[in-house]
């Protein structure tokens, strides 16, 4: 009942908040960035978290909705969008079963290594054909939906808020069912799952193709949140490990885990690249700006949010193996 309550509350919070801030575009873009985030490492933590299969190559997923979005709209603009977000699902859902029927052979990190050389495949092939307009990408003219302003964020911050709250019942509906029981065991010992009579290979191409199904809408908003995408936008390999580092800093294998993580991260990495940390520190005197310390953070502290990512998963491996969640519940 609690829990039902905090959901509640949180979001009528979310679907409040836009009308609170008013027309900020800054501050809406970064909440859509937020929730994208969350959403991706929740779809990711069906695999990830709870069947144990840890895939470095969730960026394929997310590039098949792009890509199919952005090209079916190019060729045909009249075309309904949800429509092309359908079309990217089957595309990825495809991918995911022709992925999962060859890495699923494999385990820990021989599977890890195996999903990144997809993810590069999908990559390389998105690079080198012309229908996807290769190294210089597609840019979408205006597009329209139902009559809403697509030039505003709000409808995006919606978007990424309903696929979030769909990710996180899928999440919490498997959980407490067969497949998610099924999952957690073969999480924990695959030979001892396999022995109970669990078919291994059908409940992890399960998981993968909920998981790239979802990965997938996110992608396609995605595509048609910024008009213009390219192999490093939506198929890059950083985005595959950022996905797993907000998991895992959040908390992998639970519910608000992912949530979490990319509440704490989007937000700091935005304060680095935008140099707000810096500057906080040295209008609050902690730092002279003439000093070589200020020095340095002005021009460096913009393109260390990578590295600030390194440090803080190093400290959550080593002191809190369970992610922030984990410290809130020991703390409880």
């Amino acid at each position: 009942m609690k829990q039902i309550t905090l959901v509640t509350i949180l979001a009528a919070a979310a679907i409040a908040l836009p009308l609170v801030i008013g027309e900020n575009p800054y501050i809406t873009g970064i909440l859509i960035s937020v929730l994208m985030m969350a959403a991706l490492s929740s779809a990711w933590n069906i695999l990830g978290g709870y069947a144990g299969q840890y895939s470095f190559g969730h960026a394929a997923y997310f590039g098949a909705g792009a890509y199919t979005t952005m090209i079916l709209l190019t060729n045909y603009s009249t075309l309904n969008p949800l429509i092309c977000i359908a079309v990217g699902i089957i595309v990825a859902s495809i991918i995911a079963l022709i992925t999962g029927s060859i890495v699923f052979r494999l385990r820990g990190h021989y599977f890890g290594l195996a999903s990144i050389a997809v993810a590069e495949i999908v990559r390389l092939s998105v690079l080198n054909f012309d229908f996807t307009g290769g190294a210089q990408g597609i840019l979408l003219s205006d597009v329209s939906l139902w009559g809403l302003d697509l030039n505003s964020k709000n409808p995006f911050y919606y978007g990424m808020l309903l696929v979030l709250v769909v990710t996180l019942g899928i999440t919490a509906y498997l959980r407490t069912s067969k497949t998610g029981y099924y999952l957690q065991a073969i999480r924990e010992d695959q030979d001892a799952a396999s022995s109970l009579g669990i078919n291994l290979s059908f409940y992890k191409n399960k998981s993968l193709l909920i998981s790239a199904a979802l990965t997938s809408v996110l992608g396609s908003l995605y595509g048609l949140y910024i008009r213009f995408i390219d192999t490093s936008a939506v198929l890059d390999l950083r985005l595959s490990i950022e996905i797993i580092l907000t998991a895992i800093i959040g908390g992998v294998g639970t519910l608000w885990g992912p949530v979490v993580g990319a509440f704490l991260l989007v937000p700091l990495a935005e304060m680095l690249r935008s140099n707000l940390l810096g500057d906080a520190l040295i209008k609050a005197g902690l730092v002279s700006e003439t000093s070589a310390l200020g020095i340095f953070l002005k021009e460096n502290l913009a393109h260390a949010h990578v590295l600030v990512y390194g440090i803080i998963t190093v400290l959550c491996i080593l002191y809190l193996p369970k992610g922030i969640l984990g410290l809130f519940r020991r703390a409880k």
